[in-house]
């Protein structure tokens, strides 16, 4: 367990896991345990979607690639890289064709082992600032390959009428819960609003749309996305596709509270 501590702010951090973020006592991020989801946080990628309804397989420049829903990075173990007080450097490295196992198989998947054609390295920064919780995440890979990036963190509600205010609008948790598993499309935003017992901001660089989702009133899940996976049919989910060139892909996640 990694524990950043500036000020008023402490953050825990399990295997690369966000677990914990309080600011002067008050927890914000959704615990293991509760109703909800069994976890707290994880990335998508380099898939975001339902492979399910197309075999488990989506084209890419080099064939096909097999993917359970919203990709294999989270088959994948996170390496810590460095650490100081109030920031943690983790990675994950991939080499392509290697097969790795899919935990879902078999109870919740049939693929039993997921592939993916290019090689990667993917990154993800923590690091306290005064303003908040800033969360980077890096890519670099082979030049060409395509990938999507869901940022996919879930946060503790504890009032019934907690809303969310994005584009000028407000989403109640009802209007969420009634999505079900799509997830609630928030298209060409970059900054979101939760409104609980305490107000908390996600702004972001880099993704461009979010997709909101809970079952439960005690949690909600606000994802930073690069493309929001049901725009298009199943079949079509490559679309949804950006490309990786010579430099690194930087993407960025700020947590403020007030």
């Amino acid at each position: 367990m990694v524990k950043l501590v500036l000020g008023n702010q402490i953050v825990k951090i399990d295997a690369g896991e966000l677990v914990g973020y309080k600011v002067d006592g008050h927890e914000y991020i959704h615990q293991k345990g509760s109703p909800g989801w069994r976890n707290s946080d994880t990335e998508m990628f380099p898939i975001i979607g339902p492979t399910a309804a197309i075999g488990f397989e989506i084209d890419t420049p080099r064939g096909k690639a097999v993917q359970d829903q919203h990709g294999l990075l989270r088959e994948l173990h996170y390496e810590l890289r460095s650490q100081s007080k109030d920031s943690v450097f983790f990675t994950k490295e991939y080499v392509a064709e290697t097969k790795i196992e899919n935990s879902k198989y078999p109870e919740k998947s049939s693929a039993k082992e997921l592939v993916w054609p290019y090689s990667f390295t993917f990154q993800k920064i923590f690091e306290l600032k005064k303003n908040g919780l800033e969360i980077l995440f890096k890519i670099s890979g082979e030049e060409g390959m395509p990938f999507m990036l869901g940022y996919h963190p879930a946060f503790k509600l504890y009032v019934e009428d907690a809303s969310i205010s994005a584009n000028g609008k407000t989403i109640t948790l009802a209007e969420i819960v009634a999505v079900g598993n799509r997830a609630l499309q928030v298209a060409n935003c970059n900054t979101i609003l939760l409104k609980d017992k305490k107000e908390l901001k996600l702004t972001t660089e880099g993704f461009g749309n979010f997709m909101l989702w809970t079952e439960v009133p005690n949690m909600v899940c606000i994802e930073p996305i690069t493309f929001y996976p049901y725009a298009v049919a199943a079949k079509d989910l490559q679309k949804g596709f950006e490309y990786i060139n010579k430099s690194e892909k930087i993407f960025k996640v700020n947590i403020s509270v007030g």
